[in-house]
């Protein structure tokens, strides 16, 4: 069970690390507090917690797709549309 869930975190940093490097603040802001979230997690054992706390990156990662969503919708609207 633990293997298992070992590799569900490893995605998961996977694909944040993935999604940071179109971070509004940068890519290594993004990354170094990416690496002090999982740092801060590293001794969780109980498979509930782990859980948990994969379902919240997964929401992350939702939140990042949808910021970066919205800001090339933002940035077409600015091309396309004027503002009168």
């Amino acid at each position: 069970m633990a293997s298992s869930l070992r590799g569900e975190v490893l995605n998961l940093y996977k694909n944040l690390l993935y999604l940071g490097r179109e971070y509004p603040k940068g890519a290594d802001y993004f990354r170094s507090r990416l690496k002090a979230a999982f740092l801060k997690n590293k001794d969780v054992n109980d498979p509930e917690k782990i859980k948990q706390l994969i379902a919240r990156g997964e929401f992350v990662i939702k939140e990042l797709e949808a910021l970066y969503f919205l800001r090339k919708y933002r940035a077409l609207k600015q091309r396309y549309y004027s503002d009168d």
